[in-house]
């Protein structure tokens, strides 16, 4: 039987403030914080066979994704919505069909994610897989 796609699905923000060195990036800028996130986990995809998703709070009028092939996706919510909410979304729609991680420090979105059928890690278990990968 083939093994199932793998995919971590990382809520942006809750990583950002979690890890100290991306909150002082934020407070600097945001925008540098989430280049920084996304250039780690990029490498971590790289050196794995786990295709990464991340999801942002935005401010658009609509959800938004950016992804060249290979690369990572990112999403941005729409104004008024959270980047919670599309990780639910997705992780009910997905979690039956794929191996689905989701990276997160939010407790109510870890209860629902786990609901789902899908795994959830803290944002310090993020950080040793991609330390571990050589990110």
């Amino acid at each position: 039987m083939a093994q199932r796609l793998r995919y971590l699905i990382v809520d942006g923000h809750s990583i950002i403030f979690a890890w100290p060195e991306l909150r002082r990036l934020h407070e600097r800028r945001s925008s540098l914080a989430r280049e920084a996130l996304s250039k780690r986990l990029r490498n971590y995809q790289d050196r794995t066979d786990v295709q990464v998703v991340i999801v942002f709070d935005g401010k658009g009028a609509t959800v938004s994704a950016t992804s060249n092939p290979g690369d990572v996706q990112v999403f941005y919510s729409r104004s008024g919505q959270t980047a919670d909410a599309i990780i639910e979304r997705l992780a009910t729609k997905y979690a039956a069909r794929f191996d689905l991680t989701v990276a997160t420090s939010d407790s109510m979105e870890r209860q629902t994610v786990h609901a789902s059928g899908a795994e959830c890690i803290s944002p310090e278990a993020l950080r040793r897989l991609v330390v571990e990968a050589g990110g």
